[in-house]
């Protein structure tokens, strides 16, 4: 039986899946190219395997014409395990296991092949490194009782991975880039240099994280919920050994810390782009507001839709804002072969997909596109590359109610809580499979998913669930209405 505390935390939390729906739905032009899955046949002599002992895997789109030389890799995101209870859990899906996985994605955003959405890096080859270790590629360690055994191999999977791809055309590349979003921003970050070790001298190498600057924030209860988490996770996982040697010296004795972006950044000495929106929803919702901090849920409306927050929720958001440019102020004024996009929406990874990476109603500032800015930065067009949009409500480009991934966000959720999936829908009495296919789906619109005709936490029955134009519409209940479900990566 869980207490009511914990059901509370799941609700809080279940809630960020349903958002009150006040803009048309996105439209893509492009459905993307489906790329199939390659599986890292060697990784089993490295001691590379996902948490369940599968063997890791990425997906390659190859190249061609003037980019056939060239390689774009990005990091898939998906949180975080830190403890052996949500690592078991995690194992069990396709975030900890490639048993799950689709055997196909769609490369759409950084990794389209259409020269009109993506024009300089259209033609490069393209891989995406499929996230099964739980720990942004960095663990290396393992876990067993006789009952479960873990592997905590990131480390090892990003080393397998680069070997499998050198001898496929990386070990000749003219010009790469390493990316990532959300955990694989972070990603991103801890492995940047070490990429570029593995490319020849005269590469022109880069690094870019999307939605990967993770601050080290004080949350509303005054505590450092994501610092707590991070040192559970780093000691869990043997990422100590893996971090930065000159940050953990300079950190010392708090290594963790150079788990966080802001603390690592200084010593990344690869030209890197920082992508990241200063109101960033998953860091809003779970180092700002996690469900730990807000026990009775007075930021539920706020958390559900910014204009419903009120004035003193308002200059909480503000001083995030505040406190992530204070971050990145050194990097802002000091590297002269930096780049940057922040930006005020609120949002979690805009590099992934049409919409925000290049569209005619992409976030601009400026009026430059995301997919302009880091162009510009990557090929040294003019002398601008560092952006920092206005702050809420003034930027009007953003599509404010695109929130942290679902896959994200339920990973993370059950990974901080010890809860599974199973656990949390069942407190909002939402249907698991029609989360799971949601979190699978590419495609630009929203389809149709079943709801349970059952009470919901807001006090009303919903009986059916509808498509409305991309924007799925529950009614038949007292409090029918139109709710925005996430369908990032």
């Amino acid at each position: 039986m869980k207490t009511t505390t914990q059901l509370l935390d799941l609700t809080a939390a279940m809630v960020l899946l349903i958002y009150v729906a006040f803009s048309p739905p996105l439209v893509s032009g492009d459905p993307g190219r489906s790329v199939s899955m390659t599986l890292v046949r060697d990784a089993a002599a490295l001691g590379a395997f996902c948490l369940d002992g599968s063997l890791p895997a990425y997906h390659l789109d190859r190249g061609f014409g003037a980019g056939s030389n060239n390689w774009l890799l990005q990091f898939e995101g998906g949180g975080w395990c830190n403890d052996i209870a949500s690592c078991v859990d995690r194992a069990k899906t396709r975030r900890g296991s490639t048993r799950y996985m689709s055997k196909t994605v769609v490369f759409t955003g950084v990794l389209s092949n259409n020269a009109s959405q993506n024009p300089d890096f259209y033609n490069w080859n393209k891989v995406r490194l499929r996230y099964c270790d739980g720990a942004s590629f960095a663990g290396d360690s393992q876990y067993g009782n006789g009952t479960s055994l873990l592997y905590f191999r990131g480390q090892r999977i990003w080393n397998a991975i680069i070997l499998d791809l050198l001898p496929k055309g990386l070990a000749k590349a003219h010009k790469a880039l390493l990316t990532g979003c959300s955990a694989g921003g972070l990603s991103t970050f801890l492995h940047c240099d070490n990429f570029t070790s593995y490319l020849p001298q005269n590469a022109s190498v880069k690094c870019m994280s999307d939605a990967g600057f993770f601050l080290d924030a004080i949350d509303i209860a005054a505590n450092r919920t994501m610092r707590s988490f991070y040192t559970q996770l780093v000691s869990l996982q043997g990422i100590q050994k893996n971090l930065d040697p000159s940050c953990t010296h300079a950190f010392f004795p708090e290594p963790s810390l150079c788990f966080f972006p802001q603390y690592v950044l200084r010593f990344i000495k690869t030209p890197f782009f920082i992508l990241n929106s200063a109101y960033d929803v998953f860091q809003f919702h779970h180092g700002l507001v996690p469900p730990s901090a807000d026990r009775t849920g007075r930021w539920n409306r706020c958390k559900l839709n910014v204009t419903s927050c009120n004035p003193h929720q308002l200059d909480v958001l503000q001083g995030f804002r505040k406190d992530m440019l204070g971050a990145l102020m050194n990097f802002f004024r000091n590297s002269t072969r930096g780049g940057m996009f922040i930006n005020s929406c609120f949002d979690h990874c805009q590099s992934a997909l049409e919409e925000t990476w290049l569209s005619p109603t992409s976030p601009r500032i400026n009026n430059k596109s995301i997919a302009e800015t880091v162009g510009d930065w990557y090929f040294g067009r003019g002398e601008e590359t560092k952006e920092i949009g206005c702050p809420y409500p003034c930027d009007k480009t953003c599509h404010n109610l695109i929130p942290a991934s679902t896959s994200d966000f339920l990973a993370s959720n059950a990974s901080g809580s010890g809860h599974n999936y199973r656990d949390a829908a069942a407190t909002l009495r939402i249907d698991l499979q029609s989360i799971h296919s949601l979190s699978r789906r590419r495609s630009k619109y929203l389809h149709q998913v079943r709801c349970a005709a059952t009470t919901t936490t807001t006090g009303g029955t919903n009986s059916s669930c509808v498509d409305t134009e991309g924007t799925i519409a529950c009614g038949g209940g007292t409090k029918g209405r139109k709710v925005f479900v996430s369908h990032h990566r």
